[in-house]
């Protein structure tokens, strides 16, 4: 999907021209979050204008915000949701209310963090230095103020102790679980990685996770909890099966804890997991996770799901989903496209496991080749085929699934998700 605001264009064109971690390689941390407090300071700090909940995790994420946002929602309560990556279109990061700003409103807001970033390289101030993520971050948190939300569900981008994010005084912080993901920056065990996570637990706050003690990664989360004071709530997984159900009992759990603390909904009750019913659960679908699709093909119904799982954990996840759904029983064929910093052999051993035929492509130079991709599949005697062009891939991924009547998966990454969704979704039925 294309911008159309000519200032959104031209506001973007200047934001292209920083730093910009997701779009290049990252051996480190950044040191603090000076750039983007002072970013913030010089807009009035917008941060401090409304309530939050802090979410982090290795996978998750998204969709526990999208389901609390719609729960608040639901309440009658204003509330702004701050995400990323986007799929389609970069309004996608930023909804009020549960729709995506309008472009105009990012593009003024964006100039407002960009003169700002001027001002700071004029007077030489820690916020010359900040990122992409810092200004957008900014912008959406002036977004929220300026419309007067009360609360904002807010994503981390990276991490969380030193995420630009991290500046929201949260009342609820929530970490949906710890993987191996982005090992060379956040550490190269679960517990060095929930460290960083769990920088976003506040003082005499609350936090919601379903790791336990025992776990190496729940272990480090209770000893942040305890060190700055903050009640640790875990909720019951017994009996949840799926993806969706365990994201929707960590939503409920934060939203039980803003009831617990006096948030009531519009007609008096307090706010809670109740919130989350079956509209709440239709309007927080996202692009690009778990969505599914029937593409007529060669006058066959082909079922095709977009989940952009880069972890393995979480593409065994999606899988053991999938064998439950209907019409994505027995084996299946899966486009993949996978950025260099990814698991692939953790990733292609899941694919194996569960007997999908792979079907290698990229779509930048930041991804693995696929001839790389193919030549460690062979290594796990996984047959595989190599086509270089998304579109030409997903074509023969269809094909092949009409005539052996199966099933496809685009996965491995959100940005192949976003390239081949808007065609999915024109030749679904």
């Amino acid at each position: 999907m294309q911008n159309q605001n000519p200032r959104l264009i031209e506001a973007l064109s200047q934001l292209d021209q920083l730093t910009n971690w997701e779009q290049r390689p990252r051996g480190e941390m950044r040191v603090g979050l000076e750039p983007i407090l002072d970013l913030s300071a010089r807009l009035g700090n917008p941060h401090r204008a409304f309530r939050s909940i802090h979410v982090a995790g290795t996978k998750g994420k998204s969709s526990t915000c999208a389901l609390i946002e719609a729960g608040l929602r639901h309440a009658g309560i204003s509330v702004g949701r701050y995400a990323s990556p986007h799929v389609e279109h970069i309004s996608e990061r930023i909804s009020v209310n549960g729709r995506p700003v309008e472009e105009g409103v990012l593009a003024e807001a964006l100039f407002l963090a960009l003169d700002a970033l001027r001002a700071a390289r004029a007077e030489a101030t820690a916020a010359e230095a900040a990122t992409w993520f810092d200004l957008l971050t900014a912008a959406g948190f002036l977004i929220f103020r300026d419309v007067g939300i009360e609360w904002a569900v807010v994503e981390t981008g990276l991490g969380g102790r030193l995420d630009s994010t991290n500046i929201v005084d949260s009342d609820v912080s929530v970490i949906t679980n710890i993987g191996l993901e982005h090992t060379e920056i956040l550490g190269r065990t679960r517990a060095a990685i929930a460290f960083e996570k769990a920088g976003i637990i506040k003082p005499h706050s609350a936090v919601v996770t379903p790791l336990e003690a025992e776990d190496e990664a729940g272990a480090v989360i209770a000893k942040r909890a305890a060190e700055v004071d903050a009640r640790l709530i875990r909720p019951d997984f017994s009996g949840l099966k799926t993806i969706a159900e365990r994201n929707v009992a960590v939503a409920g759990a934060a939203l039980d804890v803003l009831g617990e603390g006096g948030v009531t909904a519009r007609e008096g009750r307090a706010v809670g997991g109740w919130l989350i019913d079956r509209d709440a659960e239709r309007e927080s679908q996202l692009p690009g996770r778990l969505e599914r699709f029937t593409v007529p093909v060669a006058g066959r119904r082909v079922c095709v799901m977009l989940d952009g799982a880069h972890v393995p954990f979480n593409l065994e996840a999606v899988l053991d989903d999938l064998s439950g759904m209907h019409g994505f029983s027995g084996r299946g064929i899966a486009v993949v496209a996978l950025a260099a910093d990814k698991d692939a052999a953790g990733l292609l051993d899941v694919i194996g496991r569960y007997g999908v035929s792979p079907i290698f492509t990229s779509v930048s130079n930041r991804f693995r080749s696929p001839a790389e991709l193919q030549a460690l599949a062979g290594e796990i005697g996984l047959a595989s085929e190599v086509i270089e062009d998304p579109q030409a891939a997903y074509r023969r991924a269809l094909e092949r699934a009409a005539a052996s009547g199966t099933w496809v998966i685009l996965t491995g990454s959100l940005y192949l998700a976003g390239l081949l969704r808007e065609r999915v979704i024109g030749e679904a039925r």
